[in-house]
C-alpha cells in the first residue's frame, strides 16, 4: 500500500543552525508510526516541518515532503491543512478563553464534513463539558479538546505530538484508548516518549538521533530488544504506569 506520507533527505535549519540532517521515513496508510528519540533530537522540528509550521528564521534547506501523493515541501500550513492533515500539537494549543463548543467550532474546515458525533461518542465529556471554557479545563480534558479537533473533520493523517506528557497513568490509559480507536480510522504519526503506550499502540517505528534517522522498523520488534531500546532511546522498553 502507498504510504500517505514519505519524507526523502529532509534537512532543517533553524537560526543558522541545522536541526535535522537529511531526515527521510515513510508513514503507513494503516495505523500507527511512532517518531521516537530523546528529548530535543529533532521529533517536534520534523513535524513541524511537514505541516509548514517552522518559527521565524527556520527553513527547510532540502529534501521533499510527500503527501498523498502530493509534494507539499513548502506549501503554506493552511494549504497543507485543508489538504487532510490534522494536527494536535505538544502544547495542545486550546484557546483558553472560548468555550470547549467555541474551540471545536474554530477547527470546522470548510468542504469537509463535521463529525462531532465520532468526537462526543470518544469523549462524551467534551459535550458534558461544551459550554465550559477550556482554560479551567484539567490538562487531560484540553488533550481531548486537542485530539478532537483532529477528528473532527475528513483526514488523510493526524499528527499527534506528546499526547499523554504530564498526565496521570488514568488519563494516559484513556487517552491511548481514543488514539487507539481513532487509528482505526485514519493512520496517525505519533510522537511519544511513553514506550508502553507505543508498544500498545504502533506498528511501525522510526527513531530519530541528533537529527538523522538511526532506525526504522517495527515497533513491537524494537521494544521487545531491551539492548536495542536501551540505545537507540535511553530508557529500557518497560511497562510504564497508564499505559496498558
Amino acid at each position: 500500500m502507498t504510504p500517505v506520507l514519505t519524507v526523502s533527505e529532509l534537512s532543517v535549519q533553524i537560526a543558522g543552525s541545522r536541526i535535522l540532517h537529511g531526515v527521510g521515513f515513510e508513514v503507513a496508510a494503516t495505523g500507527v508510526t511512532a517518531l521516537l528519540g530523546r528529548n530535543g533530537v529533532g521529533k517536534t522540528t520534523t513535524v513541524r516541518s511537514v505541516l509548514g509550521l517552522l518559527p521565524d528564521g527556520g527553513r527547510v534547506t532540502g529534501g521533499r515532503i510527500v503527501f498523498d501523493g502530493r509534494d507539499i515541501t513548502r506549501e503554506a500550513t493552511h494549504r497543507i491543512v485543508c489538504g487532510g492533515i490534522g494536527y494536535a500539537p505538544e502544547d495542545r494549543g486550546v484557546f483558553a478563553h472560548l468555550t470547549v463548543a467555541e474551540n471545536l467550532a474554530l477547527a470546522e474546515r470548510p468542504g469537509s464534513a463535521h463529525h462531532y458525533d465520532l468526537v462526543h461518542d470518544l469523549f462524551p465529556e467534551l459535550h458534558t463539558r461544551r459550554h465550559q471554557r477550556a482554560g479551567t479545563l484539567s490538562g487531560g480534558q484540553q488533550q481531548m479538546v486537542a485530539i478532537g479537533r483532529t477528528l473532527l473533520n475528513d483526514n488523510r493523517l493526524i499528527i499527534v505530538d506528546e499526547p499523554t506528557k504530564g498526565l496521570a497513568p488514568r488519563v494516559v490509559t484513556e487517552v491511548a484508548e481514543v488514539l487507539e480507536r481513532a487509528a482505526e480510522r485514519v493512520p496517525l504519526l505519533l510522537v511519544e516518549q511513553n514506550l508502553a503506550v507505543v508498544r500498545r499502540l504502533a506498528h511501525d517505528a522510526v527513531v530519530l538521533d541528533a537529527g538523522h534517522v538511526v532506525h526504522t522498523g517495527g515497533a513491537q520488534e524494537l521494544l521487545a530488544d531491551r539492548e536495542l531500546a536501551t540505545a537507540l532511546l535511553g530508557v529500557a522498553s518497560r511497562t510504564a504506569p497508564g499505559a496498558a
